[in-house]
């Protein structure tokens, strides 16, 4: 049996060990392709690398022989058609291949808007999303001075720290009244803008980009702002999110079903014969609801399971509590549950420390049973948070146990004690 998974993220990479765990080469013989990079890497890690934290070898969780103790074929390559009638990809190299089951797992891609000015730029638009995207940045910043990075989600500011890192000047389009509605509610949106700010960013809250200016030589030179100021740049960051790289498959010779992303039932199973999608490329059908999750977490998990639905398992995809973990530059952050989209009538215990950037914010329903967290400025285990969400604990019973969810880090825990708290409907 040949099992042909393309794509080397997370979750093509998962699915390729689990499958490996059930047969041995023998009987299976497991094909990884990609042409981003030779190696599986930790996308979320980027912006270390480009801080010069980590080596990008450091980026890469499993050594590289992993791949050869357990016979499973990396080929740097891209895929230009399928063909599932015939069970065969081509690819744009080394031609055509046959599979028995074909795995998708093609990730997601900045998105990107056509302003005025943006088809004349021919370099110095960036984003923080792949590999080859830290090799521009690090072409880049060696001769850039002043930056415009536009969007205020978490890739956005990751992109932000990292320019300042280098001694960039750095101005940050966010077109919301604060930062990161998505994600945040308006005081702790306020509290990560002024923190943003403070690292000497000019944070420009309600303005959006409204034209690229390049150069001479094609290189961006400014832009210009939805209030009319000209902003001077010598890179100019996108990331107002990313989108299922899914536009290649409309050329292809049976292409699968798609909408928002490729897809899927819960078995993570698109309607061609013997082909599976998982990650962030991939739509998944719920009957009552669709859903794209571009989450690296969320991205292992199908994997694992798209991985036990290829070996015939019968698998029913459920969404795990949601959670997700990342810095504002300095400070903490860990969601989980439902935040920002609660459901009319619940309310929101809100506290924060006197003096300091530290939040506590934990959302309950009409029933007053907890069903999101936002902790921002200390460290939390998401797992026991997950599990209150999972057992329906009431607000009080949370409360007074809370410190049990707290990690020890190096300065002690955040003492709770010390929290101005207030109780408000949302």
């Amino acid at each position: 049996m040949d099992y042909t998974i393309v794509g080397n993220g997370v979750a093509g990479i998962e699915a390729a060990f689990k499958i490996r765990e059930r047969w041995g080469p023998e009987q299976a013989s497991i094909t990884v392709i990609s042409d981003e990079t030779d190696y599986f890497f930790s996308r979320t890690a980027l912006m270390y690398a480009y801080m010069n934290k980590m080596r990008r070898r450091d980026l890469e969780p499993h050594d590289r022989q992993a791949y050869e103790r357990q016979s499973i074929e990396l080929v740097r390559d891209r895929v230009v058609d399928i063909d599932a009638d015939d069970q065969s990809i081509t690819l744009r190299d080394d031609g055509r291949r046959d599979f028995d089951r074909l795995l998708l797992a093609v990730g997601a891609k900045p998105r990107m808007i056509q302003w005025p000015g943006v088809d004349e730029t021919d370099d110095g638009i960036v984003h923080l999303v792949s590999m080859q995207d830290l090799d521009e940045c690090e072409r880049l910043t060696w001769t850039t001075d002043e930056a415009v990075v536009v969007g205020g989600g978490l890739i956005g500011v990751e992109l932000v720290e990292c320019l300042r890192f280098h001694g960039v000047d750095v101005t940050f389009l966010v077109r919301e009244p604060y930062f990161w509605p998505a994600g945040l509610h308006r005081e702790e949106g306020e509290m990560i803008q002024q923190h943003i700010a403070s690292h000497g960013v000019d944070v420009r809250m309600g303005e959006e980009l409204a034209e690229v200016i390049p150069g001479s030589e094609g290189r961006v030179e400014a832009i210009t702002t939805d209030t009319g100021e000209e902003i001077p740049c010598q890179m100019l960051g996108i990331a107002i999110g990313v989108t299922p790289r899914t536009d290649w498959l409309d050329s292809t010779t049976t292409p699968p079903s798609c909408g928002r992303g490729i897809h899927v039932d819960r078995s993570f199973q698109t309607d061609l014969d013997n082909v599976w999608a998982a990650g962030d490329c991939c739509e998944i059908d719920f009957g009552d609801e669709t859903r794209v999750e571009t989450i690296w977490y969320t991205a292992e998990r199908h994997g694992r399971l798209a991985g036990l639905s290829m070996l015939g398992d019968d698998v029913t995809y459920d969404p795990p509590v949601f959670f997700n973990s990342s810095k504002f530059l300095d400070i903490e952050y860990t969601t989980v549950g439902t935040v920002a989209d609660a459901p009319d009538g619940s309310k929101t215990l809100f506290r924060r420390m006197p003096d300091e950037e530290i939040t506590q914010r934990i959302i309950v329903d009409e029933q007053d049973q907890v069903i999101g967290f936002n902790m921002l400025g200390s460290r939390w285990d998401h797992t026991i948070l997950q599990q209150w969400i999972r057992e329906r604990r009431p607000l009080d019973w949370v409360r007074d146990r809370l410190s049990n969810a707290q990690f020890d880090v190096e300065f002690g825990r955040v003492p709770l004690e010390r929290m101005n708290e207030e109780i408000r409907r949302l």
